[in-house]
Order: structure tokens, then C-alpha cells, then sequence
């Protein structure tokens, strides 16, 4: 039981911080326009659209019946601020691999709150 809570509260800590990513690049302050201009993804159109994308998948990863679905096509998204990061040369740990350590918690928490998660992957 304790497992299935420490999974919710990993699941949640992820929540957070992708709904805050994506609801900023919805409303596009200035400042993530400014960001976004500096890797190559210039406008508001531009961090519109990938907020509105990474809000979808947000959301399936929240609904328990979709979370794995969701949680696939984060790493997805996930996996492409990866790669822009190494294409700009920014650093590993801070930049690069940021992504990586989301997507740990987001699994990790997801494999928690669902023993049978484990069960498929054959993870003891």
C-alpha cells in the first residue's frame, strides 16, 4: 500500500511540472517565447501548439483508465526536448538529460501505482 501512495505522490510531482510547462507555453509570456526562440522553436504559434500537445498528453496520463498510453507519448515528447538539447550542445546533466529524469519519475511512479505495470515490463 505504501508503494501505491509513494507512486501517486512521484505521479503528482510529475503532474505538476508538465501541466505548469504546458499551461506556460499555452498563455506564451514573453519569457517562453524567449526560450523557446533560443533553441529554434520561434513564436507563439509554435509554443502554443506544443503546449497544447503536451497538455494531451498530460491529461491521458492523469486518467488512470489512459495513464500508460499517456505516459508513452510524453517520453515521446520527452525524448524530442532531449534531442534538441544535444543538437544546441547545452550541458548533460542540467539540460540534456532533464528529460531523462523526468520520464524516470513519471515511470517510475506510474510502475508503482500499478503493480501489474511491473508485472508486463517482468520487473521484480
Amino acid at each position: 500500500m505504501k508503494t501505491v501512495w509513494l507512486g501517486w505522490v512521484l505521479c503528482g510531482l510529475v503532474i505538476a511540472f508538465l501541466l505548469l510547462d504546458a499551461i506556460m507555453k499555452l498563455i506564451a509570456p514573453s519569457f517562453v517565447l524567449e526560450a523557446g526562440q533560443s533553441i529554434g522553436f520561434p513564436g507563439v504559434s509554435m509554443a502554443r501548439g506544443l503546449g497544447l500537445l503536451l497538455l494531451a498528453c498530460t491529461l491521458l496520463y492523469i486518467v488512470p483508465q489512459t495513464s500508460v498510453l499517456g505516459a508513452i507519448l510524453v517520453t515521446a515528447y520527452l525524448g524530442g526536448a532531449v534531442a534538441t538539447h544535444v543538437r544546441l550542445g547545452h550541458p548533460l546533466f542540467s539540460h540534456v538529460l532533464f528529460g531523462v529524469y523526468v520520464g524516470i519519475l513519471m515511470w517510475g511512479g506510474l510502475a508503482l501505482r500499478l503493480p501489474s505495470l511491473m508485472a508486463i515490463l517482468r520487473i521484480k
